[in-house]
């Protein structure tokens, strides 16, 4: 990822199940440019669900973590609102 200021940051995710069509399930980590976890942030774990619903598809996404805090850490950083501009910016590519 790269940041508004130019910093680079990196990212892993480790997939644990994979149901093709219908689901995932999956961890996260930030990681060094290596992919090597660094402990930067707390990981994430991902269950990604999709459901045919007539022309169009539902996904259903579910994200935990270890406790609280490591939630109100990673909103401190900022993901609500990065994870928000992803969805709008996979809206805008579906579109087309």
């Amino acid at each position: 990822m790269l940041g508004p200021e130019g910093e680079k940051h990196y990212c892993r995710v480790d997939y644990k199940t994979i149901v093709p069509l219908k689901s995932f399930t999956a961890t996260d980590a930030f990681t060094d440019e290596n992919g090597v976890p660094n402990g930067a942030a707390p990981s994430m774990e991902w269950q990604n669900t999709f459901t045919e619903n007539g022309n169009t598809n539902d996904v259903k996404i579910e994200i935990t973590f270890e406790n609280e805090a490591d939630l109100e850490a990673i909103v401190a950083m900022g993901f609500k609102e990065g994870f928000s501009m992803g969805l709008t910016n996979l809206d805008e590519l579906l579109a087309i």
